[in-house]
């Protein structure tokens, strides 16, 4: 039986389409919906044309990286195979979905989000009598532009180096490049979480008494948080460890569960993430519903034209985003003295 991804033309012009990805590209030319039913079902359109040239990507059975260049077909889905494998590592970082509300895609440098801050007043829950006007909620754009930020590795590797090494060891390379990546936009996120995003909306900075971490700082710092919940704590790793030493974090429970997952529930009901990113002797609560938005001005970015042509001496792997606070009260700093 004949299949239509058997013959889709790949050309290099594939990858610069204005506002459209290379895979969405090819999912156009050649639809996953027509292959209900069929043994290519769940493959989408990039894996049917691994299946067509036989690379195989992962595994014992993994190719050398000069199967892609076999053909000039073939070669042109060597990019999206490096975009995908350093936005896999990327994702493994983790944290950012756990710390923004919503991720906007975003087509540009300089964007102007919307803000609404409530008065003391329009906080209250007040009873609307029958022909009361309703109380409002008033939305407008920042005045300040929030500004993305291009973060990238630079590829340097002759082809002659890496064409008869496995792909799934290329990958973990790859990975590694993603997963700085990440990092880097960690930082930009905490940066505008402590500092604001340049709309005179920093956070909160409470500074509690002594030297030390105690569970009643903790609490005087979750309790300032209404009407809002303190549902995600990040943290520097030396808090991390002060944490852990107080005697409220080690119920056998709480223990258990950071044994056998490495994930640590706190007392507070709060999820507790670490970072290298963040400074010394410092905490950051968050309600993550509400105090972050990620504004993606695009993807991981390849090269293309230098990775279909093996030109891999200094092939740039970048990714743009940047970061805008949502409600500023949503979010607050601890920091000890």
């Amino acid at each position: 039986m004949s299949y239509h991804y058997e013959n889709v033309r790949l050309e290099k012009g594939m990858y610069g389409r204005s506002g459209c990805s290379f895979a969405r590209t090819l999912e156009e030319l050649d639809p996953s919906e027509a292959y209900q039913g069929t043994p290519l079902e769940g493959m989408d359109a990039f894996q049917r044309q691994l299946k067509r040239f036989d690379i195989h990507v992962k595994g014992p059975g993994s190719d050398q990286v000069e199967k892609f260049f076999h053909t000039t077909e073939s070669a042109v889905l060597f990019p999206e195979f490096v975009s995908r494998v350093v936005r896999q590592g990327l994702e493994e970082e983790g944290i950012l979905p756990h710390i923004t509300a919503v991720t906007t895609r975003f087509d540009g440098m300089d964007y102007r989000s919307i803000a609404s801050v409530p008065t003391e007043e329009e906080k209250q829950l007040r009873r609307v009598e029958e022909g009361a006007q309703i109380p409002r909620t008033t939305l407008r754009t920042q005045e300040n532009l929030v500004r993305l930020h291009k973060r990238g590795r630079m590829l340097v590797a002759s082809y002659e180096a890496i064409r008869f090494q496995r792909l799934d060891l290329f990958s973990v390379m790859l990975r590694q490049i993603g997963a700085y990546i990440g990092r880097m936009h960690l930082q930009d996120a905490i940066e505008v979480l402590r500092n604001g995003d340049g709309n005179q909306n920093p956070a909160e900075v409470i500074r509690p008494a002594g030297k030390a971490l105690s569970y009643e700082a903790l609490l005087d710092f979750w309790s300032r948080f209404d009407p809002y919940s303190m549902n995600t704590l990040l943290v520097s790793g030396d808090m991390m460890l002060a944490m852990l030493k107080l005697p409220e974090f080690q119920n056998p429970l709480t223990g258990l569960n950071f044994q056998g997952t490495g994930a640590l529930t706190t007392p507070l009901g709060a999820r507790l993430l670490r970072s290298s990113a963040m400074p010394a002797g410092t905490l950051i609560g968050l309600d993550k519903h509400y105090a972050l938005e990620q504004v993606s001005g695009s993807e991981i970015l390849v090269e293309y034209d230098k990775l279909i042509d093996r030109q891999l001496e200094r092939a740039a792997i970048t990714s743009i985003s940047g970061f805008a606070k949502l409600f500023p009260g949503a979010s607050k700093v601890l920091v000890l003295s």
